[in-house]
């Protein structure tokens, strides 16, 4: 072999620093998927962790859609749904007759039902793009969800179906009647799929969805069908929310009519727009943190589905690029070693704002109490203060910050975050 061909060879494996690179991610995921349980014991910590990898996968594939293939889905809650409901047939046939699968490979049958019904639907829907298919994937929900009260046979009716995890047997002997078991298969199936999907990223498949989200005119051109691109992303995606409706019913025991509904469609749209479409783990972040506010947030206040539209709008106006890809704006300039600069700036204008966010809150609070309260008289404690929310003082304060801190975000912030980057531009 000569030394030019040595030479490529050699360049050609990845070097041990790269392969570093390229795991370590994936090997800290693990370990702190491990160690959480050690920490966070109760039965609800472990229940909604459980659902924080359910909706990891839920969101990672429809990120599929949006994220790698632009396009917007309103029913992507179908696939998670349907496939459900076909993981829990195949439990309440087990727990009916004895006979059936090892229960760490009903998920399975939930993707199946996935991939089956984005056969049918995706057949319809990937024809076009853009708006016409964010309206045709509307009408898919509604006309599922209308059916789900319909076809009671398949879909239980009003009060869903129920099924009993311990009935199938383990292929390892576990129990999985503790939660904990439940929360370590989920994480095993969330890490598959999650290398999964990143791995389909990197295909072909993965550059030409790339293509066809930004210019589906270019790569019609080059040879590529731009519908068949569409329709096998959409197919795989569909598969992998049927797996996490197929996970959703082992840790729930149970489905209903919502599960196919517009609120579980919009929660998995929140959860990947929030975390950020651009960046693969963006989807796991928004992911994470809808769950942890739906099953916190809900228990606090009666405005936790007001505060979660606020934050989508916020969001939007401020950081498109979701928090992920703020995040890594910010790594950025401290790698870069911009302390002073853009990086001051963006923690003084992030300052201001979150100031008119507690003040915004109050307002919120104060609002829901003298509304929805029975006694609006009754003293109410807000960030350990206690007041009367029916006083005039407690609002004039709370819109007083309100105002206060928007002036300083528009007169003095905005204008030195402006400046900052501005600079920067000219030293690059």
């Amino acid at each position: 072999m000569s030394a030019s061909q040595t030479k490529s060879a050699s360049s050609a494996r990845p070097s041990a620093g790269t392969l570093v690179q390229h795991t370590w991610p994936w090997l800290a995921a693990v370990a702190v998927a491990l160690v959480l349980p050690l920490i966070f014991t109760s039965s609800h910590a472990l229940t909604m962790m459980s659902h924080m990898g359910v909706m990891i996968i839920f969101a990672l594939s429809y990120n599929m859609l949006l994220g790698n293939t632009g396009l917007l889905s309103f029913g992507h809650a179908v696939y998670f749904g349907l496939g459900g409901y076909m993981a829990m047939h195949m439990l309440r046939y087990i727990e009916a007759t004895g006979f059936g699968m090892p229960l760490e490979l009903v998920p399975l049958v939930g993707a199946a039902g996935g991939l089956l019904f984005g056969l049918i639907f995706g057949s319809v829907s990937t024809r076009r793009a853009g708006v016409v298919f964010a309206m045709i994937s509307l009408g898919i929900g509604e006309m599922v969800s209308a059916s789900s009260l319909m076809f009671t046979g398949f879909f239980g009716g009003e009060a869903g179906l129920f099924g009993n995890r311990e009935a199938p047997t383990s292929l390892f002997g576990i129990d999985y009647g503790p939660g904990i078991a439940v929360y370590y298969l989920v994480v095993a199936w969330a890490l598959i799929a999650a290398v999964l999907i990143f791995m389909l990223r990197k295909t072909p498949l993965g550059w030409m969805a790339n293509a066809v989200r930004d210019n589906p005119e270019r790569a019609q051109f080059v040879g590529y069908n731009p519908v068949m691109v569409r329709f096998v992303q959409f197919v795989l995606s569909a598969t992998f929310a049927g797996l996490a409706g197929g996970l959703f019913i082992i840790a729930d025991e149970i489905i209903t009519d919502e599960t196919v509904g517009m609120i579980q469609s919009g929660i998995v749209l929140l959860s990947a727009y929030i975390g950020g479409i651009g960046v693969f783990i963006g989807p796991v972040i928004g992911a994470i943190l809808v769950v942890f506010l739906e099953s916190e947030l809900s228990s606090v206040t009666d405005a936790w589905l007001l505060y979660f539209g606020l934050l989508f709008v916020g969001v939007v106006m401020f950081a498109p690029q979701g928090l992920a890809g703020l995040g890594f704006q910010w790594f950025a300039a401290l790698r870069s070693g911009d302390w002073g600069g853009s990086m001051l700036a963006r923690g003084y204008a992030a300052g201001t704002l979150l100031v008119a966010l507690v003040g915004l809150v109050a307002v919120i609070e104060m609002a829901y109490h003298i509304f929805r309260h029975w006694n609006p008289q009754e003293p109410m404690t807000l960030f350990l203060v206690t007041f009367n929310a029916t006083n005039a003082l407690p609002w004039v304060l709370a819109f007083g910050v309100i105002a206060a801190a928007i002036a300083v975000y528009v007169v003095h912030a905005r204008p030195m975050l402006k400046q900052a980057a501005g600079r920067k531009e000219g030293q690059a």
